[in-house]
């Protein structure tokens, strides 16, 4: 069964920014030449993660609102305290939303429902270009 490796960057602002990469994810998957099996988009880093949402600008602002009350950026963390970068609540946010995702593809073309974007969200406290891995996988 072929395995095709391919890498893309994006540009992100930080601070919970949530930027769609469907788009980027299906090239990858047009481009392996593998019509039908599974893609693995993973974020490689311990501050942001990769997850599916309706890509819209109400539902971004929920996000972004809940992962303040889960684990708020005014917390005192143990991270801050012994490395003083200021982004505890990153690497907290980012392990519960988790560094990869994978997604069935048939015909070339990803299965998704008609309002689900892949999107890659960065806590981190600072701009940043995120490096991406994808793997497809299939025949």
């Amino acid at each position: 069964m072929p395995v095709v490796t391919l890498d893309f960057s994006v540009e992100t602002r930080g601070n919970g920014e949530v930027i769609d990469i469907t788009g980027r994810v299906a090239e990858a998957v047009r481009s392996s030449g593998i019509t039908s099996g599974i893609a693995t988009v993973f974020v490689p880093g311990a501050t942001a993660g990769v997850t599916t949402i309706e890509f819209e600008p109400g539902l971004v602002e929920d996000i972004d609102e809940m992962f303040e009350r889960v684990a708020p950026q005014s917390n005192e963390y143990h991270h801050n305290l012994r490395w003083h970068d200021g982004n505890g609540h990153a690497h907290v946010r980012a392990s519960l939303l988790g560094p990869s995702l994978t997604v069935p593809f048939t015909d070339g073309k990803l299965i998704l429902g008609i309002w689900q974007q892949l999107v890659v969200v960065d806590f981190d406290n600072k701009s940043r270009d995120r490096q991406l891995v994808c793997q497809v996988i299939g025949e």
